[in-house]
């Protein structure tokens, strides 16, 4: 039997958990469905890994100054930026699946 399946859905639903995650605040049903997909989705393995550093560098650095929320412009940029890593990762499944 193989790895199931991954979509894109899955990572945004993971994107979406990540804060409540790693503040140890999300339900076990939820945190074991999380980790089951991190187990099989190299792409947001990086992330959490970078997430989680990030966090420890604010945290080694003393209080960090809370950001402002984002503007709907910035916001825009980071969906269109996120948008943009997801069509990449289609088209790499889909490259690899013709070999």
């Amino acid at each position: 039997m193989g790895v199931p399946h991954r979509s894109d859905n899955d990572c945004g639903r993971v994107f979406a958990l990540l804060s409540e995650y790693l503040d140890r605040e999300l339900a076990p049903a939820s945190c074991e469905e999380l980790e089951e997909h991190l187990r099989d989705c190299p792409e947001c393995i990086q992330f959490v890994r970078s997430l989680r550093r990030s966090r420890q560098l604010c945290h080694q650095f003393g209080n960090c100054v809370t950001a402002p929320q984002p503007d709907a412009e910035a916001m825009a940029a980071l969906r269109q930026a996120y948008d943009k890593m997801l069509a990449r990762r289609r088209g790499s499944r889909a490259d690899s699946s013709q070999g």
